[in-house]
């Protein structure tokens, strides 16, 4: 594929997609895919959830109507992060201002067709993502070594977009299967700001190498160094990648009101992600010195996982779902490496930022009670381990929620029509990290955020 044809592609991803994904909850991923899902904790594993249902398991597709459904939505995020210096009680809070911060808007697109025992669906959805940004006079943009307010911003915004394309089929009156290749979209931003201290713990355990890197550290009075890659836009990134994923699910029906569902989702095989930036190395003596170059960050994947869940409908009016996850992050996150190559030497530094991050269990609880024909209120509950515990957390991906409490509802309008509305809210939790290498002072990172999340399907 010619270059000018993959930015045309990646701009329109990113223009459907608006400055999503900051904020994730489940490390990076989202708590749920459509506003059914998230206001009934995330669940849809087992239950009709529209078209979203094709982002957790495509076979739910055989349980909507026949014929053509078609689904637009728009989902906004807006978090509260805090950072504290424990050595000094001074704190820095991810600003509501600059083009990588939030609120994020995050449109969701889907068209299914039904027919029969055979379901289709193609979409573009916002998957996963982190971010936060913050300013640049506070304690997260000054070196402690040579105490230098250097001015630059901390910050970072990481867009995954899926477009998967669906197939469910039902084979007998119980059993369904289905699953979907998703298309994959990643792209960053990043701006982060590295003190000498951590420069050196990195070098110490072989986590900064490179032919540049002798040069940098010898340079006089260094005080830290600053890697930057920013498209300056309040879509997309200034790297980006593409790629693809997938999932394989099915659906049975052990009795008229109960339905078990489970679904595999593939680690992902998306690019490098690619584009240009700039590192600077901060010296007390010299002031600033730029190098211009390709930056990449190196085989970044969201990982494989199992999803089981159960749905069972009390009454015409009462039902329950609950979904239990495993996530296997530490096969594809137990580091994060950047690479940078300088234009004019051709030299490279390599960065690995230890992250450790672990496998973890994920449950979801939701339920609906419908008021009448016409109108349905939705609640639930998500729980989610953190994969990063101390050393893993960094202020630029926080990514700390746990525990979310959800509500939602749906309005009939007639003829196939709906409106679908969910409101998430992830309590306030924090995590240490006692220093060098990722931080180069004891910090306290805190986070909670609000979600939510409209949608309106038409059939036709």
């Amino acid at each position: 594929m010619k270059r000018h044809h993959v930015t045309s592609l990646s701009g329109l991803v990113a223009a459907l997609l608006w400055s999503s994904n900051a904020y994730a909850s489940d490390a990076l991923n989202f708590i749920g895919y459509g506003p059914t899902s998230v206001a009934m904790g995330g669940t849809g594993a087992a239950g009709d959830i529209g078209a979203a249902g094709m982002m957790i398991n495509p076979t739910t597709l055989v349980l909507m109507d026949e014929g053509f459904t078609g689904h637009i939505g728009l989902d906004v995020l807006a978090a509260d992060i805090e950072i504290r210096n424990l050595a000094t009680g001074e704190i820095d809070n991810s600003q509501s201002r600059g083009k990588n911060n939030g609120p994020y808007l995050s449109p969701e697109l889907g068209l299914v067709y039904r027919r029969g025992d055979l379901a289709l669906g193609v979409g573009v959805f916002a998957s996963a993502g982190v971010g936060a940004q913050y300013r640049s006079d506070g304690f997260l943009s000054r070196l402690v070594t040579n105490n230098i307010d250097t001015g630059f911003r901390n910050f970072s915004r990481l867009t995954i977009a899926r477009i998967p394309i669906s197939v469910a089929y039902r084979v007998t009156d119980r059993l369904s299967v289905g699953g979907s290749l998703d298309v994959m979209w990643s792209s960053m931003n990043l701006g982060l700001l590295l003190d000498t201290s951590q420069l050196g713990a990195l070098a110490a355990q072989q986590r900064l190498t490179g032919e540049l890197v002798p040069g940098l550290l010898q340079i006089p009075a260094l005080s830290g160094g600053y890697l930057t890659f920013d498209n300056d836009s309040a879509i997309g990134g200034a790297a980006e990648g593409w790629g693809v994923g997938g999932k394989l699910g099915a659906t049975y029906q052990i009795s008229p009101r109960t339905r078990l569902g489970a679904v595999y989702s593939f680690k992902t095989s998306v690019d490098d992600l690619t584009g240009q930036g700039q590192l600077t190395a901060v010296s007390a003596v010299a002031g600033n010195i730029p190098l211009r170059g390709e930056v990449r960050l190196r085989d970044f994947q969201e990982p494989a996982r199992i999803r089981v869940g159960v749905h069972h409908e009390f009454s015409d009016k009462l039902s329950v779902a609950v979904d239990y996850q495993r996530m296997f992050w530490s096969s594809v996150i137990e580091s994060i490496n950047v690479v940078f190559e300088d234009e004019a030497s051709g030299g490279e530094a390599n960065l690995s930022f230890p992250t450790n991050y672990r496998d973890t269990d994920v449950v979801g609880v939701g339920a609906q009670y419908r008021l009448s024909p016409q109108f349905a209120l939705r609640a639930g509950f998500h729980y989610a381990e953190a994969p990063a515990r101390g050393s893993g957390i960094l202020a630029v991906v926080p990514s700390t929620p746990t525990t979310h409490i959800t509500g939602g509802g749906s309005w009939s309008l007639g003829n196939g029509d709906a409106v679908d509305f969910a409101v998430g809210y992830a309590f306030p939790e924090t995590e240490i990290n006692g220093g060098p290498p990722n931080t180069s002072v004891p910090i306290a990172a805190k986070h909670s955020q609000i979600n939510a999340s409209l949608a309106f399907s038409k059939a036709f």
